[in-house]
């Protein structure tokens, strides 16, 4: 299930306040980082955002 677009314009990461971009991956829906120094993929859980930087994965 997609996110709002609403939501996405003000989400921001929270290690570096970058935009977000929604992605599927293998692993599911995340809110990517747009920026190339960060990079942070954002889990999303039954449509839910989880902005922990501890739950993030790392860029390979």
């Amino acid at each position: 299930m997609p996110l709002e677009a609403g939501l996405l314009e003000i989400l921001a990461c929270p290690a570096c306040h970058a935009p977000l971009r929604e992605e599927t991956s293998a692993e599911g829906t995340e809110l990517v980082c747009a920026s190339e120094s960060c990079g942070l993929a954002y889990p999303v859980r039954d449509g839910i955002p989880v902005l922990l930087v501890d739950e993030a994965r790392r860029p390979a």
